[in-house]
């Protein structure tokens, strides 16, 4: 049957189980994605590793192709959906939600800089710190207002990241390839310093945050652009009921699909696949551009396949891994982190992308196992209690009305 609204007790709300699901989902392609990137230094053709085999180089295609630059927009796009439902929980509560979301906000930052630092260099909680300050700003525009500003974001990023794409490919391939050495010059210290202890693994991760800061305006006009798109649905609650919306729902798959594929199939044979390195980074600019209109059919998908009874069976799998989408996060990276670098056992740059990718699925399923067997019994995970009660300023309890969500 169909998933619907669980029941709660109290005056308190019943979650919406498709948000809870879709970040369920969105965690394994995140997983993915990163468990490649903390594996080693050639990370999703971050440079041309000489080593790698015709699988290593399959493995990390299909992971381009699919997956690389498409959940991460669906964790931001559901993002700015429960922002709408922090909003509506304050005002039941009586309570201005400026210094709750700055609070919020907060204490997003503080985790973003533990986790950068002490785990993995790609930390994404920083950058939604600091956008969501614009969703606060935001908060009582319209809903078209939302979806206007959106789409004038994502034009403009789309058309800075394309210009760049376009303007290396004046370099040659011998030009290309020679940047390529240069970068992979550096790898060594990087190998020493991750397999080393865990002061290295930290001072080499804090060498990294400047170029991580320099990179995060370049993304970070997508990730505004899908908050932007979740506060129009949360505004217009289309996630409540998604009955009403079947048409359009197969529209964005078939489109989304139309357009996201190709850009997609041109980034993986860039970075991943046969074409010259002076296409690397173009294909990286129409990968990034085209990925929303993939995640958009991803999300519509899901919404639809959720409504049959085999998709309610697994988005009720999906969920309880969502509803502790923080605590999952940041627990992928401390595994990860204690196998890939000096904190464990320091296999950094020692296992092929199959392996780490067959790695991550199991990690994922222990995660929804675990996931499943905690929120039977608790009402929030560990880091989701944590930033709630920053959020709140006080200690959460069962009279809360709604939980926080990511």
């Amino acid at each position: 049957m169909p998933v619907t609204a669980a029941h709660t007790r109290g005056d308190r709300p019943p979650r919406i189980p498709e948000v809870d699901a879709l970040r369920g989902f969105a965690l394994l392609g995140i997983l993915l994605v990163n468990a490649l990137m903390m594996a080693g230094p050639y990370g999703l053709g971050a440079a041309d590793d000489p080593d790698s085999s015709t699988l290593d180089r399959t493995v990390e295609g299909i992971v381009q192709a699919f997956v690389v630059g498409k959940f991460y927009l669906m964790f931001s796009f559901l993002f700015g959906y429960s922002f709408t439902l922090q909003l509506a929980s304050a005002e039941r509560d009586g309570a201005s939600a400026v210094p709750r979301q700055l609070r919020r906000s907060l204490g997003l930052l503080v985790l973003g800089v533990l986790h950068a630092v002490l785990l993995y260099i790609g930390d994404i909680l920083m950058t939604y710190a600091m956008l969501g300050l614009i969703l606060i700003a935001a908060r009582n525009c319209s809903a078209q207002t939302a979806l206007r500003a959106a789409r004038i974001v994502y034009g403009c990023a789309s058309a800075l990241l394309l210009l760049i794409g376009l303007a290396s490919l004046l370099m040659s391939n011998a030009d290309a390839a020679e940047l390529d050495a240069e970068l992979a010059a550096g790898f060594a210290g990087l190998v020493a310093d991750y397999r080393e202890d865990a002061a290295s693994v930290v001072q080499a991760n804090i060498s990294q945050l400047p170029d991580a800061f320099l990179a995060m305006p370049l993304m970070g006009g997508f990730v505004l652009a899908a908050f932007l798109v979740g506060l129009h649905c949360g505004k217009r609650r289309l996630l409540t009921d998604t009955g009403n919306h079947e048409a359009r729902m197969r529209r964005i798959c078939v489109l989304g699909a139309a357009v996201g594929l190709p850009g997609s199939l041109f980034m993986a044979l860039a970075v991943s696949g046969p074409l010259g390195p002076r296409w690397t980074i173009l294909g990286e600019m129409v990968g990034i551009v085209t990925a929303p209109a993939l995640t958009g059919a991803y999300v519509c998908g899901m919404l639809l396949f959720m409504k049959t009874a085999r998709g309610a069976r697994i988005a009720v799998a999906f969920a309880p891994a969502g509803r502790m989408a923080l605590t999952n996060y940041l627990s992928q990276s401390l595994v990860m982190a204690l196998v890939f670098t000096g904190y464990g056992l320091a296999l950094y740059d020692r296992l092929s992308p199959a392996v780490v990718v067959l790695g991550a699925l199991v990690l994922y399923a222990t995660q929804l196992a675990v996931s499943t067997r905690l929120m039977a019994r608790h009402r929030y995970g560990p880091a989701e209690w944590l930033l709630r009660a920053v959020t709140l300023a006080r200690l959460p309890h069962d009279r809360d009305r709604s939980a926080a969500t990511r």
